[in-house]
Formats: C-alpha cells, structure tokens, sequence
C-alpha cells in the first residue's frame, strides 16, 4: 500500500518526535492513501511559508496488511462518530496515548472553533461529528513510535 506525506520537506527518514502536538492524533508521523490530500497540505505549508519553500509528496510503500499486524497497539476508526470525536477532541488537548498507529478520518479546517462549541455545550457529540467530516476519501494514517515509523519504505519525493 502507498502513503504520502505532504510537506515543504523531502522526508526520506520520518521521525515520530518531529510531529507537531495538539493534532487529531497526537504527537507522530501523518500519512494518507490519498496522494491529493498530501499535495494539498504541501500546498498549504508552502502557502504557510510565503511561497519561500517547494511543496513536496514524500511517497512511502508500506505492507497492506499493517493495520492488522499483531505486533503493534493499532487504534482504527472506521468513520467519524462519537468514539473518534472524543479521541480528537483529547489528542488536540495533549493527552498521550500508548498507540502505535492510528488510523481515521481527518477533522476538517474549522475543528477548533467546533470543538469549542461542543465543549461549551453549545453542539451535541452529533452535531458535532457532522460539522468535522470531511469527504470521506480523507484519511490519515498516523506513526507514533519508533519502531511502527520503521514499517514506511521511502520510494520517492515529489514537488507539487
């Protein structure tokens, strides 16, 4: 299965301690089947960085059965619902977990003002799981130790 990884950077050796925190997953390595979704948060980076800097996809091979694979604490949500809204919401206020990989739809751009509305009570946990989802082809698939980071085999990167 390929991955991409979308950034201002050629990524060639992912390192989980690099992500940023206060993410919908934590502190890791992000990554989605979708190489339109990558190149869109190269985009957007670049954007980020005054154009000073190339968008680049860092495409990666991985097994097509990682997500099954015993040896690592793999957290999945097959879609948006009550359980990954109250897993974001606690990722995005810093809790850590003790996942390996974690896969999932991804929050849309207006998460921390819906999330805010939720926590003052102002939006049910429904209301709220329908105001984040976005196009359900976005996934990301997130690396948050060092030895399920190892399962990414850099093919190539590419400027967007």
């Amino acid at each position: 299965m390929k991955l991409y990884h979308g950034s201002i950077h050629k990524v060639k050796h992912p390192i989980v301690a690099k992500g940023r925190t206060s993410t919908d997953f934590g502190k890791g390595f992000y990554t989605t089947t979708n190489f339109q979704q990558a190149q869109k948060w190269a985009l957007k980076k670049q954007s980020a960085d005054e154009g000073k800097t190339k968008a680049i996809v860092s495409v990666y091979e991985v097994v097509d059965d990682l997500l099954c694979k015993d040896k690592y604490n793999v957290k999945c949500f097959e879609k948006p619902d009550n359980d990954w809204l109250s897993f974001v919401v606690s990722c995005r206020n810093s809790i850590i977990h003790k996942y390996d990989i974690v896969f999932g739809a991804v929050a849309n751009d207006n998460i921390y003002l819906t999330i805010t509305m939720f926590e003052s009570g102002l939006l049910s946990a429904e209301e709220t799981v329908q105001c984040l989802k976005v196009n359900e082809i976005f996934n990301q698939i997130s690396f948050h130790s060092d030895i399920a980071i190892k399962e990414l085999e850099f093919i190539e990167s590419i400027i967007v």
